[in-house]
């Protein structure tokens, strides 16, 4: 009789442990794909839940490297933000979702900056916060590789 109900206990606890639960299934990841632009910077905004990537090209990782807070001529940079969410094969490890916008700075080889974003909902070529954005582009540190 203890065998049986061994066997019956172990037999649920197995179809107990192996429910499969999939909260995120919904979630879409996008892949951003930069071109010829180099990967420079990362950042994280754990209170908007959004992750961001800088990439440029040469003159743009030139421009970061100096304190003169404007971009070179012809350099071109590109920030993608994406939501974030919980990655569910990790623990405690977040991976890319939505992706929310991109915002482009280019500079022309007469120094003119052009900024433009785009999001899910509309695409401006000049907003009000321009030099503000600007200035915040400029203000990521290049990642050191080894």
């Amino acid at each position: 009789m203890k065998k049986i109900l061994f066997i019956i206990m172990s037999v649920c606890a197995l179809f107990t442990a192996c429910k499969i639960d999939e909260p995120d299934k919904d979630l879409k990841r996008i892949v951003f794909d930069p071109g010829d632009l180099k990967f420079i910077s990362n950042s994280l905004n754990p209170k908007k839940e959004t992750m961001s990537a800088l990439y440029g090209n040469q003159e743009a990782l030139q421009s970061l490297a100096t304190e003169n807070n404007q971009p070179k001529a012809n350099s071109e940079f590109k920030l993608v933000t994406w939501k974030y969410h919980e990655n569910p094969q990790y623990i405690g490890g977040t991976i890319t979702g939505e992706l929310l916008s991109v915002e482009t700075i280019h500079s022309d080889k007469n120094g003119t900056i052009s900024y433009q974003l785009k999001d899910q909902v509309r695409t401006e070529n000049n907003p009000s916060n321009k030099e503000e954005r600007i200035k915040y582009f400029m203000s990521y540190k290049p990642v050191v590789r080894p």
